[in-house]
């Protein structure tokens, strides 16, 4: 009997111990690393002409770091969210933050899709939060929502771009063959 009992805590005391070391991994695992940076991209029927200036107009609201038209590239500066994250992340049980700010990086590429022009718009939202002054910035996943509205947004700009030139056709054309040419 006693030798039964001390096989069943030797048992227990292993079960605890590879599971305290399992439970300590998986902390060390989830606060070392990571990856906070999602890019979310959409491909688009348009020239890469029509597509950067979409791009730059659903960025109007946002002041620009860098705008590398050659490069393809768009890097607007650190804007103020803090009320924004507060508000919010307040309803999901988490702490307030000191400070929050965030960015976007975004990426237009020139590109064929099924033998036709297209152009690839990929956008990074980079979030990053303080809770304390002591901790300083550490970076914080996206929820998705902007860059997809970003994409939405260019979307519907480069539709509303591409149905004014083809309207714009169309009335020059009814006027020439008005006029006799």
């Amino acid at each position: 009997m006693g030798g039964m009992r001390s096989r069943l805590s030797v048992l227990g005391f292993c079960a605890m111990l590879l599971l305290g070391t399992g439970g300590c991994m998986g902390a060390y695992i989830k606060s070392v690393g990571g990856d906070t940076e999602r890019t979310f991209s959409k491909i688009f029927l348009t020239d890469f002409n029509t597509a950067w200036q979409s791009v730059l107009d659903s960025l109007k609201s946002y002041p620009l770091d860098v705008s590398n038209r050659e490069a393809g590239s768009i890097l607007t500066k650190w804007n103020d969210n803090t009320a924004q994250k507060n508000f919010v992340d307040s309803f999901a049980g988490a702490s307030t933050y000191l400070k929050a700010q965030f960015r976007f990086k975004v990426n237009v590429e020139k590109g064929f899709y099924n033998g036709q022009q297209s152009v690839k718009v990929s956008v990074i939202k980079e979030q990053m939060v303080q809770q304390d002054v002591l901790e300083g910035w550490r970076p914080v996943p996206t929820d998705s929502y902007d860059e997809n509205t970003m994409l939405y947004r260019v979307g519907r700009i480069i539709y509303i771009r591409l149905k004014m030139a083809r309207l714009e056709e169309e009335k020059t054309r009814r006027e020439l063959e008005q006029s006799g040419f």
